[in-house]
This record gives structure tokens, sequence and C-alpha cells, in this order.
């Protein structure tokens, strides 16, 4: 059974591919058009559909359109209530013809396939089986949550041996995914793009504002509602890069701990009607680690799990799952590292071409721990990229976690707001002794965790305002060259952590070839390049 997912309709389009129920790829479109989510997030958008991923997939499985079985998009035109409201409520109706029309579009797009093959499943289902037929069990509750789907924000359900029963759904126009949308580009970001700037935002105040939020977004058995928020009442819109007052922070810290509030809610009643132990999380929502952690720490579950591409993008992967689902069993995920890969020749090339001096260490891991232990941003490209937005050790900038000015180095070098903050990479056998609360492991930067008190002052560079990191765990079986790099630092400098950033510029995606890499790494003062076994130091370029 050959399925490829297709995710298309709102943003971040993107494409996976399931073969006779092991997950052998997925990719987003930004990686190959070099163009920040897809594409941009608007009802007239909706027509342009993952051409690049979706070519990708099937090159890399070595198969042609024609062989597929199934191709699954993660949306249902039929179940638009095109009279319902919306945020574009005069492009509804134009979304949805879109959507209809995808099976033409992709025909054309992917030459041999019968467009009879195409087939619809519903939004927040695609994001249901992401999470819930990808986890590492075959029996858990899961929950979904973010902007919209078809006609609903929220799906609450129980997986058990391959089969979703849906509990509860959340109609439109309630949404927590839309809310804090709407705060973001209240708050002068991007909406559906820079939602977890709110996130980090919140940390630098108090919720001032909980009280107001509460009586607007009510919550209890199984839902929520959420009423028109006035954010003008509390603070003018800010214009995108004006700078960030108090009132700002206090209003992404009110937000912030409302929807905590609500996913807690939802979570403990989704505890009690399905008695299971463990919960998948998936929707853009799921993104937000802060929340995640507190339904891990406060809620029913012994086990919680977050899709690594939980926004839209996943939805592709979820589709697929689905409709692969309903002919025999599939596995779950083994890991984000699910796009493209390229051979040590094929780097080689690239760095000859482009007229590189180079070096080939015998241990590159060894290499670049002794280039961060000298203080030296690392750019580190190796293995297949990463599905999702996290970078997770295959396309990631690392440095020195003992120096609190690298937190500010890494975001002039990146071009980001100050205020954001970086993670921690860290052994799993060691990620205990340094941090608490959150889950451990937390191999997908999905939780935030507290920073032991004794190391804080060790390692200020991956320590938020509030004491706590998003840290990423390294399983040595699954990640041995990682965890190389880790172990030989560590013997270096007496650390156990390594920064760990996305390979990439504020606007652009995540550095996905070879070519993008060298791009980057020569437009910014990033000191050393690891491309697959080969090194460059930018101090010993010729001249």
């Amino acid at each position: 059974m050959r399925v490829l997912g297709i995710n298309a309709v709102f943003h971040d389009p993107s494409a996976a591919l399931v073969v006779d129920g092991e997950v052998v790829a997925a990719a987003e479109e930004e990686r190959f058009s070099r163009r920040k989510h897809g594409k941009e997030p608007v009802p007239f958008a909706a027509w342009e559909q993952p051409v690049r991923a979706a070519a990708w997939c099937l090159r890399d499985a070595g198969l042609e359109p024609g062989e597929l079985d199934a191709v699954a998009c993660s949306y249902d035109p039929s179940l638009v209530d095109r009279d319902a409201p919306d945020i574009y409520p005069a492009w509804e109706r134009l979304r949805t013809t879109y959507a209809e029309h995808a099976p033409r579009f992709l025909a054309t797009a992917l030459p041999g396939l019968p467009p009879e093959r195409v087939r619809f499943v519903p939004h927040h289902v695609a994001h249901a089986a992401s999470a819930g037929l990808a986890a590492p069990w075959p029996d858990c509750a899961v929950l979904t949550v973010d902007g919209r789907g078809e006609s609903t924000s929220m799906l609450a359900g129980h997986y058990r041996g391959g089969r979703l029963e849906v509990l509860a759904q959340q109609r439109l126009p309630h949404s927590l995914g839309l809310m804090y949308e709407d705060l973001t580009e209240h708050l002068g970001f991007r909406r559906s793009s820079d939602e977890y700037k709110v996130m980090a935002l919140a940390a630098y105040a108090e919720p001032e504002f909980l009280p107001e939020l509460t009586e607007r977004i009510r919550c209890g058995g199984g839902g929520f509602e959420v009423d028109p928020v006035d954010w003008n009442r509390w603070a003018p819109r800010r214009a995108p890069g004006a700078e960030l007052s108090e009132v700002h922070a206090k209003l992404a810290a009110s937000a912030q701990a409302r929807v905590e509030e609500v996913l807690l809610d939802l979570a403990n009643w989704l505890g009690e009607r399905t008695g299971a132990d463990a919960l998948a999380l998936a929707g853009g929502v799921a993104l937000n680690c802060v929340a995640n952690t507190r339904i891990a720490a406060d809620g029913p579950f012994e086990h919680v799990w977050v899709q690594p591409a939980a926004g839209d993008a996943g939805t592709a992967l979820g589709a697929a799952l689905h409709v692969a689902a309903e002919r025999g069993p599939v596995a779950p995920m083994a890991g984000a590292d699910l796009g493209r890969g390229f051979t040590d020749a094929e780097l080689q090339a690239c760095l000859e071409a482009a007229r590189l001096p180079y070096e080939k260490p015998d241990d590159v891991g060894a290499e670049v721990a002794a280039a961060l232990a000298r203080n030296e941003v690392v750019a580190w490209f190796q293995g297949r990229s990463e599905f999702g937005p996290r970078a997770l050790g295959h396309r990631s900038l690392l440095a020195h976690p003992g120096h609190a000015d690298n937190l500010e180095r890494l975001n002039e070098i990146k071009g980001r707001e100050q205020f954001r903050p970086v993670a921690p990479m860290v052994r799993a056998e060691r990620a205990g002794e340094l941090f608490a609360r959150g889950p451990i492991p937390s191999p997908h930067m999905l939780f935030v965790h507290d920073v032991v008190e004794r190391w804080r002052d060790r390692i200020p560079a991956v320590v938020h305002v509030d004491g706590t990191a998003r840290i990423q765990t390294v399983d040595g079986d699954r990640e041995p060259l990682l965890a190389r790099m880790l172990s030989a630092f560590e013997a270096e400098t007496g650390l156990p952590v390594v920064v760990n950033t996305s390979f990439n510029t504020a606007g652009r995606p995540m550095v996905d070839g070879p070519v993008d890499a060298l791009e980057c790494f020569g437009s910014s003062p990033i000191d050393v390049l690891a491309l697959g076994p080969f090194v460059v130091h930018r101090g010993r370029w010729a001249r």
C-alpha cells in the first residue's frame, strides 16, 4: 500500500509518503522553494500544492505517480459550512472551491496520477492520525487543537487498534488557535507564523489580564467557547518592529496562561472519558511547548507524546497514515529525520564547486567539540533534514552554553528579537541531572523544563528569563555522532550541554540542501561549517 499525503489548504504545504505502513519520507515545500512557510496563509493561496515536496517523496522511494494506491489530502471540502463566520468571510467559497479541485491540480502536477485516486481526509482527523498513529503506543488518547479545520478547531478522541473514536469536537467560530493568532498579529508579529514569539514573550510578565480573559474564554465538558477579544482595551496594536512594552508582555502572559488552563481542562476531561495512560497531541497549538509541559505535569496522563510536525505540515503525514491504516497496521514514527539526505560525494562536490578550502578530520564530532570549546559558532549539517519546525541536530547552529552573551550573539547572527531563547542539547542519560519537571527523554524539543538551580550559572546561554529551557535529549543509539560530539565537548569543558538552534536566518526556512548551507554560512558570521564529514573553518579561507 503506497499512500502519498498532501497538506495544501491553509499554510505550511507539505507531502509525506507511507509505504506498507512505514513512514519513508516527509518534507515541507518551503525547504525546496526557500519561501518561508511555503506560501502566504491566505485563502486565495489554497490552490498552491506542495509539488516539489511531493515529487521528492516519490523520487526518494523510487516510485512513479501512477504507482500510488492513494493520495490523501488533509482537508475535506464537503465538511465546510460555507456560511459560517470566518476570518476572511468573503474568501471562504474560493478556498473551498480550490480544495475541491485538488485532484485535478495534483494530477497535473504529478503526471501519471489518476485523479480518482485522490481522497479527502478531514483536517482534524489528519492531525489526530499524525499523533495517535505515529505515537509509540497502540492505545492512546488524542487531542488536536489549532486555528481551524473545515468547520472545527479541536478534536478529542481515543485510538485503539489503529482506529479512532471521536469523542468531542469544537465547532467554529470558537477557536483557541485563532485567538492566539489574533494576539500575535496585534503584537506586531505575523499570524500563522510567529505564535512562538508570543509564547517566549509571555515569560517576561505576569498574566495581569487573566481574569478578564477567563470571562471571554470559557471551558468545560470537553469543549470551550471563545468570545471576540478586543486587545486594544489593554494596549494599541503594535506596529511590526516597534518597541515591545511591559503591557505587551502582560497580554502575552495572560493569553498563554488561559490557553494552558483550557488545554489542561480538555486533557482532564479526555483522561476521564478514555482511562488511557498515554496522550498524543497535534495541531498548531501543540507546538506550544510551555502548555505541553503543563499538560504533562498537571494532567492525568502518565505519558504525553507530541507530533514533531504538530502544525499543518504534519497533516500530510496524518492523512497518509489514516488511509494506510484502513488497509493494515502502521508503524510508529521512528524519528523526525524524514527529509532529504546527501551522500559524502555530493557534499564534497558542492564544496569543490564553491572553491572552499575544507578538511576531512578523523572525527568530525571531536573537531566540532573543540571549536565549540573555543567559543566558535558551528553550523551543523548532518544526515536527513528534519520534518517540522524544530532543528534536532541535523540542520542546527551550535554554540557554547557557558557564555551568557552567546544568546545575544546567536540572535544577532539569525536576525531575531533578543527576547527569544535558544535551546540546550543534552545526552538523554544526563538530562535528569540538569533539568526537572518536564518529560525526559524529550527528543523533539516540544516541552520546557526547569533548569536545576546549581546549573543555571554554568549554562546561562540556554536559560530563559523564567529559569526554564526547551531541551532536546539525544539518544546515543539513534544519534551516535551527536552523542560523541556532546561527550567530547563535556571532556573539553565539563559541560554536558551544547546550544542548539535552527540553521537559518530570520525570514528564511531552515537550510535543507548543501547549497542552502553554504549560502547561509557565507552570508553570516558563523565560524565553522560541519558539512557531513567535511569541515570548513572561516578563519582558514584562502584569500
